[in-house]
């Protein structure tokens, strides 16, 4: 199975950041995205195996693309999407898991936890792909 990654990140620094870290772990099918008025339609085009997504973001803030990524997908799919943000309150972080985020992870990060929590969603979404088919 393919492991396809989209980034969407307003921030350019971010975005090579995390490239840098996702190739460095193996994976190369990459998509990244600094316009958050453009995520929606690459995510359907893309249709990633994860996403990671900035919350604070001009015009369309993450919420709203978490909200938008849910009405997208059929209710039995299993598309994880880890949130990775400056915003470390409380209330954000309730939000972002209420409207569907599996993960979240506060910026600054730490690299090698990205990493893993990023290997684990992949190798959950993997195991749910391979319970649903067979």
């Amino acid at each position: 199975m393919s492991q396809r990654i989209l980034v969407i990140d307003d921030e350019e620094a971010n975005i090579l950041l995390l490239r840098s870290i996702l190739e460095r772990e193996g994976y190369s099918d990459i998509h990244t995205l600094t316009d958050p008025t453009a995520a929606m339609e690459t995510y359907v085009d893309v249709a990633p195996d994860l996403v990671l997504l900035d919350l604070m973001m001009p015009q369309v803030d993450g919420f709203q693309l978490l909200e938008a990524f849910s009405r997208h997908d059929n209710p039995d799919e299993f598309r994880p999407v880890l949130v990775l943000t400056a915003d470390t309150t409380l209330q954000a972080r309730r939000r972002a898991l209420s409207l569907g985020a599996k993960d979240f992870v506060a910026k600054p990060f730490d690299v090698i936890e990205v990493a893993l929590r990023i290997s684990n969603l992949l190798e959950t979404r993997l195991l749910y792909e391979q319970l649903r088919q067979g």
